[in-house]
């Protein structure tokens, strides 16, 4: 059984910072690539960030290169997204996902969503 529960999600005024932290339940966390999404008000779900299995490689949405940046601890089962710079178009449902890994893992698995609001 796979479960990813997203937190540090809320209500941040422009230029704040957030950190997302997404806790993983699933055997060998070190094995699987990670991602964070976001979803704004009617729209459809995008790509934020991405991160490697051991951290050794990071991608980023253009929107947020230099403001967002994504991290994992294997030990402890989580992945981070530190957001700074915050923008009211970052405003969005966050969720992290785990990348599918045949054979360990044979579909992504998708966590349950936090609530990002950038406003004044």
């Amino acid at each position: 059984q796979v479960q990813l529960v997203e937190s540090g999600g809320g209500l941040v005024q422009p230029g704040g910072s957030l950190r997302l932290s997404c806790a993983a339940s699933i055997f060998i966390f070190s094995r699987y690539d990670m991602s964070w999404y976001r979803q704004p008000p009617g729209k459809e779900r995008e790509l934020v960030a991405r991160i490697t299995s051991t951290g050794g490689s990071t991608s980023y949405a253009e929107s947020v290169k230099g403001r967002f940046t994504i991290s994992r601890d294997n030990a402890q089962n989580t992945v981070y997204l530190q957001m700074n710079s915050l923008k009211p178009e970052d405003t969005a449902v966050y969720y992290c996902k785990v990348e599918r890994k045949v054979p360990y893992l044979s579909r992504d698995y998708w966590g349950q969503g936090t609530q990002v609001t950038v406003s004044s």
